[in-house]
């Protein structure tokens, strides 16, 4: 099957490993973190929530009750109510990994300012490694979410990267509000709108003010590979979610998204390898 805009086999395809290495190890524990390093990942992607004593923690639904053995919103509960929890054991009971995590690391609620030190240590070896933080929304915390989130940044003067290179952290979101504030306080910092499905504003390409990347999830490029070409003609990158069949990620070569978001880094990589997109 022919789709309008396959680029040239010599263009690499971004893999951004969803949550961690996610297929392999809990989703947002720093195990998930370190596994998809060790695969080769280009990037890593999380998900923010603010807890009640204003700690940003990894965690991707709004309540604790699906990735824990605890009950409650992530918003009410503070740092230590998650960090009591066990955010590992859910996943796969009947299994050990075929590699070797560190002790807790499968199973510890893990903050953000925990995954930026693991990111900047990594970084540190020269490594080109980047990180794709998305905010959750709607939260009764709102816009402190992003002002938390641009503070811890800045302490690790990742907020401002220079003009002349490719920025290691880029913001994404559902919320267009939530990218606007991002975009107004940090200019420089990439941002990633997140789409379930087109709304009808946005389907000749175009996306809200204070987005620059557009990320339609699977299910819109499988429906809609037309919609790959005029977000690339209204001159926008697009990185899509989440990428885990043999198909898809060849259906995302041929249609020449620039990132591909993964709970399958260690394979997607392989497949790209093979297809010269890697």
């Amino acid at each position: 099957m022919t789709h309008a805009r396959q680029r040239s086999p010599q263009t690499s395809i971004q893999v951004i490993a969803h949550r961690g290495a996610s297929d392999d190890a809990p989703e947002h524990t720093l195990a998930a973190y370190r596994k998809a390093i060790e695969d080769g990942a280009d990037a890593l992607e999380c998900d923010v929530r603010l807890t009640a004593d204003g700690h940003l923690v990894c965690v991707h639904d709004r309540r604790v009750n699906r990735t824990s053995n605890g009950r409650g919103a992530v918003s009410a509960l503070e740092l230590a109510d998650l960090a009591a929890l066990d955010f590992g054991s859910w996943k796969d009971r009947e299994e050990s990994p075929d590699w070797d995590p560190v002790p807790g690391e499968l199973t510890s609620v893990l903050t953000l300012e925990r995954l930026l030190e693991l990111f900047t240590e990594v970084r540190a070896t020269g490594r080109p490694l980047q990180l794709a933080i998305e905010t959750k929304h709607p939260t009764r915390w709102a816009g402190q979410v992003e002002e938390r989130l641009l503070q811890l940044l800045n302490r690790f003067e990742l907020a401002s990267p220079p003009a002349d290179e490719p920025s290691p952290i880029r913001i994404m979101s559902f919320s267009g509000r939530s990218l606007y504030r991002v975009q107004a306080a940090a200019p420089a910092l990439p941002t990633v709108y997140l789409m379930q499905f087109v709304s009808p504003r946005l389907r000749d390409g175009r996306l809200p003010a204070g987005s620059r990347i557009a990320g339609p999830g699977m299910r819109i490029v499988r429906s809609h590979p037309g919609y790959i070409e005029r977000l690339h003609r209204a001159g926008h990158r697009v990185h899509v979610w989440t990428v885990n069949e043999p198909a898809d990620v060849e259906l995302c070569a041929e249609l020449g998204v620039e990132a591909i978001i993964t709970n399958r880094p260690k394979q997607v990589l392989s497949q790209l390898a093979q297809l010269g997109r890697n």
